[in-house]
């Protein structure tokens, strides 16, 4: 089976073994991949080079943005009461989530009218779900999701009463005018 060796110095492991300071102080750019039986078995690298990686991965993992906001835009939101603003750009739902204060009003613009705003356990319901799902949507389409999912979930529950299956059903012993009987 072939793989793709990530760095020109390879070693045997045995000789890793036997010395594995010489075999890193070799080492070009402070990594060396260790092989057994052909195969790489490990990378190995120096604990400077090590440094390097975990720096890369920290600034890869940081937004990319060239935008700076000033600190006085941040101060509204140092109370916990506070609602957590929504993030930019798409995101996974978490708990907090709330949609805009004009969500109502914006839902009947997307052609979905609410007679009422949605409730607390019509949120929360909606959240759970959609944190275990791990989706990926900007804040207004999980505006968008939610006022379907309360306008299906009220259509649902609201429409005419549900028959009982348990009930014994009732004979109707009115005759309607016009029919003899």
């Amino acid at each position: 089976m072939s793989s793709r060796v990530l760095t020109a110095d390879i070693v045997d492991i045995n000789a890793f073994r036997g010395d594995h300071d010489h075999a890193l102080e070799k080492a070009e750019r402070g990594a060396v991949a260790v092989f057994e039986n052909n195969a790489p078995a490990f990378y190995a690298v120096t604990p400077e080079r090590m440094a390097e990686l975990l720096a890369k991965e920290a600034q890869l993992a940081a937004p990319q943005t060239d935008v700076v906001l000033d600190a006085q835009l941040y101060e509204e939101f140092a109370d916990p009461a506070q609602p957590v603003p929504a993030p930019g750009g798409k995101f996974r739902m978490y708990l907090g989530w709330q949609p805009d204060a004009d969500f109502q009003r914006m839902a009947a613009l997307w052609g979905i009218p609410l007679s009422q705003p949605v409730t607390a356990q019509e949120l929360a319901s909606f959240v759970a779900y959609w944190q275990a799902e791990g989706k990926m949507f900007h804040h207004i389409q999980w505006q968008q999701k939610l006022a379907r999912s309360v306008q299906m979930n009220r259509a649902t529950f609201t429409s005419s009463a549900r028959r009982d299956v348990n009930a014994i059903p009732q004979p109707d012993d009115q005759i309607p005018d016009g029919f003899r009987g």
